[in-house]
């Protein structure tokens, strides 16, 4: 009777530990599933804190084992400053306003040779920017929808685009070099004409959707919009995203540069509103010249009063210069839209709300 009560005490210890290792596997189990199904927590790392974590599918481990040596040699700065160039015409004269169209291909060389590639605006308010490491993002902005910015003749042989226009030297400049890009933001006025040739602006806004480039509101009239009323502010901004919608009706217009850098009173007025059935939302709002921009995660940025620099020989000369100068407020890529690098004497600039399931990481810089 004692053999039979030891032995069955010995069953029960047995399935008592055994139930309590398929709880912990189970539960070990459910944890790493939940990790897995949920890579949005914002995660901080260095060089000394490399814990395993699946990302897409990809150890993020191990995506930061293989550009350690790249991040080393390159010291991203994903905090670092970004110039949005500000032009208006491109022709054959050089002014205030109007940038000569040979001087506008030097600018894209000067810009290919110190390491800037082009994002559009939307990658860029969207915290999405995707350059190789080391290299640095630019945005070319041209404002006022004019005519040497895009234009069209006629050959024998049908309709062109004019050869010393905006859209086609950057393409061709692209063409020489697909590593460059092609993205650029016109900010159109819909009065008197977009880009100056009626006949041809449904074929214009098209092509420039379908070959990556943007549109964005300049409003309708190029009033200043410090100087009139909110009503007739959401009447300039909507009834030029009415006149753009007639030629691209399913393009979404989301970033507005202010007509002579006027800033209204109710800047939210700006923002978001309606005219009539006309509603819109403007993600980005950009000045005036001024001074290069802070990047989406700084946590002194504002999306509605974005800064840009003029497209001129001067202050174009002045930013480069200033920047080969002082390399450590330039933003350098660490070559991963998912992963935001920073040095840590500069973790501080990090608003960390921004990420969104970014990772950042940091790394000390001895120079």
């Amino acid at each position: 009777m004692k053999k039979t009560k030891k032995g069955l005490l010995l069953v029960s210890t047995l399935v008592f530990f055994l139930f309590i290792g398929y709880q912990y596997a189970a539960d070990n189990t459910f944890n790493n599933q939940s990790d897995e199904n949920n890579p949005k927590a914002t995660r901080i790392k260095d060089t000394n804190d490399m814990e395993h974590v699946s990302n897409n599918n990809v150890s993020l481990n191990d995506k930061m084992e293989r550009t350690r040596n790249e991040w080393d040699c390159v010291k991203p700065n994903e905090v670092g400053k970004i110039m949005i160039i500000m032009y208006h015409n491109i022709g054959n004269e050089e002014s205030t306003w109007s940038r000569h169209y040979s001087n506008f291909k030097k600018d894209l060389e000067t810009l290919y040779k110190k390491n800037y590639r082009l994002i559009s605006m939307k990658d860029f308010i969207d915290n999405n920017i995707d350059i190789p490491a080391g290299y640095t993002p630019v945005i070319i902005t041209f404002d006022d929808g004019l005519e040497g910015q895009f234009s069209f003749i006629r050959k024998a042989d049908g309709i062109n685009i004019h050869p010393n226009c905006a859209v086609r030297i950057l393409e061709s400049f692209n063409e020489q070099h697909p590593d460059f890009g092609k993205k650029a933001v016109f900010y159109i006025n819909s009065y008197p004409v977009a880009f100056g040739q009626p006949e041809f602006v449904k074929e214009k806004l098209n092509y420039l959707v379908k070959n990556g480039m943007e549109i964005g509101n300049h409003t309708y009239s190029h009033k200043n919009l410090a100087k009139i009323t909110p009503e007739e502010i959401k009447e300039e901004i909507g009834k030029n995203i009415a006149m753009i919608k007639k030629s691209v009706p399913e393009y979404e217009v989301c970033s507005l540069a202010l007509p002579y850098g006027g800033i209204p009173k109710n800047l939210a007025v700006v923002a978001k509103g309606n005219w009539g059935e006309i509603k819109y939302k403007n993600k980005s709002i950009l000045l005036v010249g001024a001074e290069p921009a802070l990047p989406p995660n700084h946590v002194a940025f504002d999306p509605l009063k974005i800064p840009r620099i003029r497209g001129s020989e001067r202050y174009l000369q002045k930013w480069l210069e200033y920047f080969d100068a002082n390399p450590r407020e330039r933003y350098v890529s660490d070559g991963d839209p998912d992963i935001i690098t920073v040095p840590q004497d500069l973790v501080f600039q990090i608003n960390k709300h921004s990420l969104k399931g970014k990772v950042l990481r940091t790394y000390n810089r001895s120079n």
